[in-house]
């Protein structure tokens, strides 16, 4: 059984990017000490700057207990991996790329003491195949964020073929730390949100594709006819059509043609339509 430590203080991300500075931001806020990592100091700043807006967001509404610049001084940036050493727990948010994750995690796993849980939030990727480049792969385990971080209640844990139960078991602590509500998934492709919610968006894009109904019927439909808080176009621009695009063609490779990309999505990404993130997708955004 693998020795995990009792007390989860400081908190490594890395990765600034919108699910790592939204992870740094919910650890902050919960009160525990962060140390946000990425590869370039504007990367970091970045971070920084979507951290900022989503917590004036919050305190407009009244939603934060502790002022915006108290949170933000609970995480400390850096470009330097060596920062990460005396985390208590570190977690992966970088580029959805097999080798770059592995390659990280060898690092991780050279550089931190053996009782330091090493998560990655991947959202596709094999946790067996990243724990891998590791020489102890029991601590290695999926904690799957979802976007956006800061509002989105549910954390997906994911448990690969050598995850040991005392990991798993800090995994589901640690995200009920920051109010988070957890379901356990095997590490089986997709797990279960993106298993699921993959085909959902693609069927959804290939109706308007299709003509059966306007966008705003389709979504409008979903949303009133099954109780979900946004039709699939909606949320697929929110999400970001390349990364649907990327999500579905990983499973379409390991899963088969269930998981086909929808033709208009491989189209809307070619054109650089992306979503709300660069202010087209299948909806205008400012």
């Amino acid at each position: 059984m693998v020795r995990v430590r009792e007390t989860i203080d400081r908190i490594g991300v890395v990765g600034a990017g919108t699910m790592g500075s939204g992870i740094a931001q919910v650890a902050a806020t919960a009160g525990h000490d962060v140390v946000m990592r990425d590869i370039e100091p504007d990367l970091v700043e970045r971070g920084f700057d979507a951290m900022t807006d989503s917590l004036e967001r919050l305190e407009s509404r009244d939603a934060l207990e502790d002022d915006p610049d108290v949170i933000r001084e609970r995480v400390a940036g850096t470009t330097d991996l060596e920062a990460l050493a005396e985390c208590d727990l570190v977690v992966e948010a970088v580029v959805e790329n097999l080798d770059v994750k592995r390659e990280l995690f060898a690092d991780l796993d050279d550089l931190l003491p053996e009782d330091v849980v090493l998560a990655t939030n991947t959202s596709t990727l094999s946790i067996t195949a990243i724990a891998a480049a590791t020489e102890a792969p029991e601590r290695v385990v999926g904690i799957h964020f979802m976007n956006p971080v800061a509002i989105m209640e549910g954390v997906e844990i994911v448990v690969g073929e050598k995850t040991d139960d005392a990991v798993t078991a800090l995994a589901h602590e640690f995200a009920e730390t920051l109010e988070k509500t957890t379901w356990e998934s095997d590490d089986k492709p997709g797990f279960v949100t993106n298993r699921i919610l993959m085909p959902w968006l693609n069927e959804g894009i290939r109706a308007y594709d299709e003509g059966v109904a306007s966008k705003e019927d389709i979504d409008r439909g979903m949303e009133l006819g099954t109780n979900v808080p946004m039709g699939p176009l909606t949320l697929a621009d929110h999400i970001g059509l390349d990364v649907c695009l990327h999500a579905s063609e990983t499973l379409h490779e390991e899963l088969g043609d269930r998981y086909k990309p929808a033709y208009l999505l491989k189209r809307k990404v070619q054109a650089g339509d992306l979503g709300k993130k660069s202010g087209v997708g299948f909806y205008e955004y400012e």
